[in-house]
């Protein structure tokens, strides 16, 4: 089954060649991460109140689609914090030993961060709930009947996880931390100010109209709006004289394919499919998945929550159906049953 979100321009994923990209442009204090008001207000009192008790922050966990920032604050809190930080992901665990070796290898006040925590081995897990709450690693040493228990006491350090699927990870796991944030999608202006800045870093002289065509098409996402902003340069390097105005990022942006809202051809694909083979549905999931090529997980963690989020996909318990919005948005007449209602 074929992956088209890899080679997406608007996918909120972050390839490879572009995590020296976002760290060059990635805010390194609190007062300069823009947006995310409630969430920074918030984290600024804990950690004020934490380096007043000269202690660690309290374990914290970041939740929220791709490319919202979560990375981001986690490297603010540890800069905030004036602490190492020491970066993994779930996947990269792949034994008990693994875990203990990171953990063993922090020194008080370091912040150890994991990426994508959801896929956690569960055994690993249950390593880190000594760790979290009393600061210890319970070794088993031997087999059977002589096996004993060996207690290692730990640095006091801060576990920061980041998910996109809150409700993957187990409750135990989840209870630990003792700040729990949800990152949502950003207003309009706040992408607008991102790109500012960020344009600014980047030497690229941009228009506020063009600034504001960008943050339309942005998916409220800031990883997003970096992407869009750096392919605009290029084409402003080529087909311009590098100052990126409203009728280039309009080009720009048509030749990526990207609609008015964001939507590229995957996504108008997703609402066609549903309209066209499905009458608007219900339709499951994993009928949807077979019938566009995409992986379920694909579509619920990636396509739909902004899809949803515009009010062009809505979840019913009998499956996804279209909305009024997403069929006027492909220009198409709803259908229409014989009460006058929307199927």
């Amino acid at each position: 089954m074929p992956k088209n979100n890899k080679n997406r321009i608007i996918s909120a994923k972050e390839s490879a060649d572009e995590m020296a990209f976002e760290k060059s442009l990635r805010p390194k204090q609190l007062a300069d991460y823009i947006g995310q008001d409630k969430v920074k207000d918030n984290l600024e009192i804990f950690m004020v109140a934490a380096k007043k008790r000269k202690e660690p922050i309290e374990h914290v966990l970041l939740h929220g689609c791709p490319g919202l920032g979560k990375t981001t604050l986690a490297h603010i809190i540890a800069h905030e914090m004036g602490s190492n930080i020491r970066i993994t992901s779930g996947p990269a665990i792949e034994k008990a030993g693994d875990l203990a070796a990171i953990l063993t290898n922090l020194a008080d006040g370091d912040i150890l961060f994991i990426d994508e925590i959801h896929r956690l081995n569960k055994i690993i897990e249950e390593v880190l709930y000594p760790a979290m709450e009393d600061f210890a690693l319970d070794i088993v040493i031997g087999k059977g009947p002589s096996a004993r228990t060996l207690r290692l006491d730990l640095p006091k350090f801060t576990l920061i996880g980041a998910t996109t699927r809150v409700s993957l990870i187990s409750s135990p796991l989840r209870d630990r931390f003792g700040i729990n944030f949800r990152l949502d999608f950003y207003k309009d202006e706040d992408i607008e100010k991102i790109i500012e800045r960020n344009a600014k870093i980047l030497n690229v002289d941009i228009e506020p109209k063009a600034t504001s065509q960008i943050s339309r098409r942005a998916r409220k996402t800031p990883r997003i709006a970096n992407r869009l902003l750096k392919r605009v340069r290029d084409f402003a390097q080529v087909k311009g004289n590098g100052k990126i105005n409203l009728d280039l990022a309009n080009d720009a942006l048509t030749m990526l394919d990207i609609d008015q809202l964001g939507l590229d051809e995957i996504d108008r694909k997703i609402i066609r499919v549903i309209i066209e083979k499905f009458s608007g549905g219900p339709v499951g999931l994993n009928t949807l998945s077979a019938a566009i090529g995409e992986e379920m997980d694909t579509i619920e963690d990636i396509y739909e929550p902004f899809l949803m989020q515009l009010g062009f996909i809505s979840r019913t318990p009998r499956g996804r159906i279209i909305t009024k919005n997403g069929y006027e948005h492909l220009g198409i007449k709803p259908i229409i049953d014989p009460q006058n209602s929307l199927i």
